[in-house]
């Protein structure tokens, strides 16, 4: 048995909780075996799920609000568990906090694989400063620490590592099981019943509430949408810090009784059926999950084109733009493609996925063959 220590998943579910529960279920059982370090002490996304699957899920203090007891009890897991594991499952946004890495090598753990998630530092002012430096010095000799160098995108592989690593990363795709996601009318009236959505345009957004993500931008756009189509709904899914601050200036543009938050939901490919359109305004992307998950559904995209289309476009019906234009022009490009906005029906989706290699069956396959098994 293939014994894997995975580290870097949060107790929020986002893109890098989503991409490491589709692998784990996709893994064969009889050969891998998965625990994990969730750098909080409240509970890790999806943790039930892991640990009824036979998982252990080891907990830490938060290193920004306890370093010292954060850091004792990293040492203590790695001292006492670390030689039982044959492979660590770094999975990371930037390289500030490279703790783990050098414990696992500390404690000789064989195998040590850095999976970078993003392309830019995830947050800002003062705090994301000094992570950014951080990032850049431990960029510069981080193969000291690390035997294996994945990469979720092209553009996350330029963030993560440098140049004289290139030969060496592996990207790994941030597949999906297409049929979860699939079109269901059924589920779509069912919501659009309970929220009274009938007979309204529905422009829709997944994603964390934060700076990232750019819903602040989409709010924007749809105060501007509203003035070509006033039957129209926003939907918000998702948390994040900008909850308040989206809240509030949704208010100021007299658009908040159009903007739905409805927080996380777990039958995602119900509300993707609801979109008429899906908007992705986002400042930078590793390699969007939310994206692909849409892209499953069929429904029609309008992103920014910051994310890495060559490699995240699956269906024609995927849109870029760029953010420079404003939400004046975004709202009439979406206006105009609304008009003619078809959902890819599901066997072309399907073939789509499986022709570029995000399917999860086949991907989850893939990986454990780059791990020897």
């Amino acid at each position: 048995m293939y014994k894997i220590l995975v580290t870097g998943l949060s107790s929020v579910a986002g893109g890098i909780e989503s991409v490491i529960k589709n692998y784990y279920g996709c893994f064969d059982k009889t050969k891998i075996h998965m625990d994990f370090i969730c750098n909080s002490p409240a509970k890790m996304a999806y943790e039930d799920y892991f640990v009824q699957n036979g998982s252990k899920v080891y907990h830490t203090a938060r290193r920004g609000k306890n370093p010292l007891k954060y850091f004792k009890q990293l040492n203590d897991i790695f001292s006492q568990v670390g030689t039982k594991y044959n492979c660590l499952w770094f999975n990371t946004s930037d390289l500030a906090n490279i703790d783990a890495l050098k414990l696992a090598k500390k404690y000789n753990i064989s195998r040590i694989i850095i999976h970078s998630h993003n392309s830019k530092m995830t947050e800002k002012g003062i705090k994301g400063l000094i992570k950014q430096l951080q990032h850049n010095h431990h960029k510069t000799n981080i193969e000291k620490y690390a035997t294996d160098f994945w990469a979720c995108s092209q553009v996350a592989a330029k963030w993560m590592y440098p140049k004289k690593l290139e030969d060496k990363i592996t990207i790994i795709k941030n597949a999906i099981n297409v049929d979860k996601y699939s079109y269901n009318k059924i589920a779509s009236e069912k919501i659009k019943n309970k929220y009274k959505l009938k007979g309204y345009f529905i422009l829709g957004n997944v994603g964390r509430l934060n700076f990232q993500k750019n819903q602040i931008f989409l709010l924007d756009v749809f105060e501007e949408i509203k003035k070509k189509i006033p039957q129209s709904k926003l939907i918000l899914i998702g948390e994040g810090d900008d909850k308040e601050q989206l809240i509030n200036k949704a208010k100021r543009l007299n658009i908040y009784n159009d903007v739905i938050f409805v927080g996380y939901q777990r039958n995602m490919a119900a509300w993707y059926s609801v979109f008429d359109i899906f908007a992705f305004p986002s400042l930078f992307e590793g390699l969007s999950v939310a994206l692909l998950e849409a892209q499953a559904n069929g429904v029609t995209i309008v992103s920014s084109d910051k994310v890495s289309e060559a490699e995240i476009r699956m269906n024609d019906n995927f849109y870029t733009l760029p953010l420079s234009l404003g939400p004046k022009i975004w709202a009439n490009k979406i206006w105009k493609i609304s008009k003619n906005a078809t959902r890819i029906n599901c066997e072309t989706v399907y073939h789509n996925f499986k022709k570029n290699n995000y399917d999860i069956q086949t991907e989850a396959a893939r990986v454990q063959n780059i791990l020897g098994l």
